[in-house]
């Protein structure tokens, strides 16, 4: 599901507990994550649930790098803050990701109030290895 129309479904659901089932239907449509991919390299630290984030780096028509993400976490809420985030990010170009401000798109969507502090630090430590995967491939591009 792209950002556009996640964005457009949440400013439709007015009550808190609406948008919390439908963060956790937005984690049961993610890709499944290779068993492979369960890995201590893709584990993101800073969670207090267990997530991982794959970065694969391809290339647009310019061959600039891109960042094509999937992810994974073993709690039903945070795999919707995955999949809201690889939303946000995946198929980006390398160097536009570190510019991109989830905190605002958290605020938009009236998430920011509702998460705990410990998700709100996952979420921040999602982002930040995303930017820093981004800065990685845009440097060696």
């Amino acid at each position: 599901m792209n950002l556009d129309e996640i964005i457009e479904n949440f400013n439709y659901l007015d009550e808190w507990d609406d948008r919390y089932r439908y963060l956790i239907e937005l984690g049961r449509t993610l890709e499944p994550l290779d068993e492979a991919a369960h890995n201590d390299q893709n584990k993101v630290l800073g969670c207090a649930s267990q997530v991982w984030l794959e970065t694969k780096i391809g290339t647009d028509e310019t061959g600039a790098p891109v960042l094509n993400l999937k992810g994974d976490s073993d709690a039903h809420i945070v795999r919707g803050l995955v999949a809201l985030i690889l939303a946000l990010y995946s198929g980006q170009p390398a160097a536009k990701i570190p510019s991109i401000d989830a905190q605002e798109l958290f605020q938009n969507l009236g998430l920011s109030a509702h998460l705990t502090p410990q998700r709100t630090n996952g979420v921040r430590s999602m982002v930040e290895r995303i930017k820093n995967d981004a800065r990685a491939a845009a440097a060696v591009a």
